[in-house]
């Protein structure tokens, strides 16, 4: 299958590219050895190799999506679930849901949900390791609310770890987004942190690996018939 290639990650690749092969022709003309020449050459070719995957982005698709439910905008591992008060937008107590990707994830940030983008601010930071508690309110990192007309108001936030050099986003207020569409993109190491209501039913655990744009991160618990409430 042909490897296809996220946006952000073309311009780098032609310019690494650029640069390995005119260490290499360099190579080839001024070392004697083959053995050094043929190392340096299968070295550079697996470094290229390794940072294309970094910037892959394969296709994803969800199995019969519902609009009751929440996708992991991100590849990785769930690192917190807990009920926080959300200090940026909704000032309110709503439920974490956060995904660590490691620099061997797909980095490339989807939309949880589709709706209308009311809300995308940047802001520095440090860079702190994205597992770290503080990262979320102290390192580089972007937040992003987008309404939605059955799960109401949905915050996530991307956030730079200690290898991250560069946070993308595309959100910009007013917009209509697709779930599982192309929101950014973080390079070398990050995290995405995903705010919903407390009384959302959450779909995940803490350790279990998800997939942007098909695991279902929570949900809205539907009534059963006869129980509506008076």
């Amino acid at each position: 299958m042909r490897l296809k290639i996220h946006k952000e990650g073309k311009k780098i690749l032609l310019t690494l590219f650029a640069v390995m092969v005119l260490i290499n022709v360099i190579a080839f003309q001024y070392v004697d050895s083959q053995v050094v020449f043929g190392l340096l050459l299968g070295v550079t070719s697996v470094a290229y190799v390794l940072i294309s995957t970094f910037f892959r982005n394969p296709r994803r698709y969800a199995v019969q999506p519902k609009d009751t439910q929440v996708f992991s905008g991100v590849d990785g591992k769930v690192v917190v679930i807990e009920a926080v008060t959300e200090p940026e937008y909704f000032h309110a107590p709503m439920r974490q849901i956060s995904v660590f990707m490691s620099p061997a994830n797909v980095h490339v940030t989807r939309y949880p949900v589709s709706g209308v983008v009311e809300y995308s601010q940047y802001h520095p930071g440090k860079k702190r390791v994205a597992w770290s508690p503080k990262s979320s309110l102290e390192n580089e990192r972007t937040t992003v609310v987008i309404r939605n007309a059955t799960l109401g108001r949905i915050l996530y936030r991307q956030v730079a770890g200690a290898m991250a050099r560069r946070i993308v986003n595309y959100a910009t207020v007013g917009q209509h987004v697709g779930r599982g569409a192309d929101s950014g993109f973080i390079k070398f190491g990050s995290r995405l942190d995903v705010f919903v209501p407390l009384d959302f039913k959450v779909c995940v655990s803490l350790g279990e690996k998800v997939r942007g744009g098909e695991t279902v991160l929570a949900e809205i618990v539907e009534k059963e018939e006869g129980k509506e409430e008076e």
